[in-house]
């Protein structure tokens, strides 16, 4: 495939490996790592439905924090909570294991320990609360900014690709490794244009510098636990930089 039937199908996979909503089939899949530039605009489309669902529980009059739980329901809900058990993984992998190999064996545990428990709670719990105290005081622009950090948070997932070993012999760290600096710049530059365009530049660039560097800082912390990056720890990311978003625009 070329040209726009190329990006397009590049678009298509992001958005199947990303979130549930549906995509249709694939007859010839791009390879994964062709794909990561696109994994912004996957992140747009989760950031607008939860997007239409705070604006619209708004709108009816349900108080701001019912709202903000809503809407971050449907974004849970449209991902399958795939970035959620990300995090919840590398933090019982992380936090259990006394060794790389064992660290990875926690990982891949389809069972959740304490400690991701409690990262679970506490990842959702600071994401509801900053966008409850949005809601309440900047109704109208609250909206965009789900959205935007939706968009963002994925931006930095190139990059990791790009730039961490896969921990892995196998699984999608593995199968995506293999990208380049420019999907990267390309899924960079569509974040960037979705601040510009959702938020107001101070807060757009306090955003960007905020999410570089909690997933800068969790990238060397994967690094040093289990020698690189796994589709956990790529959720992981998604996560701490969607959180480091949130604690900018509701301080």
């Amino acid at each position: 495939m070329t040209g726009l039937r190329a990006r397009a199908a590049e678009v298509q996979l992001a958005v199947m490996l990303l979130t549930r909503l549906p995509a249709g089939q694939m007859a010839e899949a791009p390879a994964i790592g062709a794909a990561v530039w696109a994994f912004p605009l996957a992140g747009g489309l989760v950031g607008g439905i939860a997007a239409a669902v705070l604006a619209g529980a708004l709108a009816l009059g349900i108080a701001s924090a019912l709202a903000a739980g809503l809407a971050l329901a449907a974004s849970v809900i449209a991902t399958g909570g795939l970035h959620e058990d990300g995090l919840a993984d590398c933090a019982d992998g992380f936090g259990g294991g006394r060794d790389r190999d064992r660290k990875l064996e926690i990982m891949r545990d389809s069972r959740i320990g304490s400690y991701g428990g409690l990262a679970l709670i506490l990842s959702l719990g600071l994401r509801w609360q900053a966008l409850a105290i949005l809601a309440a005081h900047q109704p109208a622009f609250a909206p965009f900014a789900v959205i935007a950090l939706a968009i963002s948070s994925r931006a930095g997932l190139g990059f990791a690709l790009l730039w961490l070993p896969a921990a892995r012999s196998d699984g999608m760290g593995k199968s995506a490794a293999a990208t380049s600096f420019a999907r990267a710049m390309v899924g960079l530059a569509l974040a960037g244009l979705g601040l510009a365009v959702l938020l107001p530049w101070p807060s757009a660039l306090c955003v960007l510098a905020a999410m570089a560097a909690a997933q800068l800082i969790f990238a060397r912390i994967a690094l040093r636990q289990i020698g690189g990056q796994s589709g956990d720890v790529l959720g992981a990311m998604q996560q701490l930089a969607e959180i480091a978003g949130w604690l900018v625009l509701a301080r």
